[in-house]
C-alpha cells in the first residue's frame, strides 16, 4: 500500500508553500504502510516562532486555494515550537530547530519511503 495520489499532490503543494515561506529541511514521508490512519507526513523547519507560524499559515492558505481543503485540527500555534496541521490523509509538522532536533522525526520514520519533492531553493546571499 502506498499514499494516495491526492495526498502526494497535496504534500507537494504544502512543501512548495513551505519553501516559499523560507522553511528549511523540508522532507516528506509515505507512512501509509506502518500507519493505517494517514498516508503521509511533511516536516519543515522555521528559525523562530514567528516564522513557524508564517510557514504553517502559508501551507494552509495554499492547500485551501489549490485543493480546497482545510485542516481537521491545528495544534501548537500558541507556543509555535511545533505546529501540527492534521488534514486526515496527511499531517504537516512545522517545527523550530530545537524541537526538530529533540523529536527527530526523520529518524523515527527513516524506514518509510521519502516522497520526492522538487523544490527550487533560493540561495541566500
Amino acid at each position: 500500500m502506498s499514499a494516495a495520489p491526492e495526498s502526494i499532490r497535496d504534500i507537494k503543494i504544502a512543501a512548495a508553500a513551505a519553501n516559499e515561506a523560507k522553511a528549511t529541511d523540508i522532507v516528506a514521508f509515505d507512512v501509509s504502510e506502518p500507519l493505517a490512519i494517514t498516508d503521509a507526513f511533511l516536516v519543515a523547519s522555521g528559525d523562530n516562532p514567528r516564522q513557524v507560524i508564517a510557514i504553517a499559515e502559508e501551507i494552509e492558505k495554499q492547500l485551501y486555494l489549490q485543493s480546497h481543503v482545510k485542516p481537521r485540527a491545528r495544534e501548537g500555534l500558541e507556543e509555535a515550537q511545533w505546529v501540527l496541521l492534521d488534514f486526515g490523509d496527511y499531517v504537516i509538522h512545522v517545527m523550530d530547530q530545537k524541537a526538530r532536533d529533540f523529536y527527530a522525526l526523520e529518524k523515527l520514520w527513516a524506514d518509510c519511503p521519502r516522497i520526492e519533492l522538487t523544490l527550487d531553493h533560493v540561495e541566500q546571499e
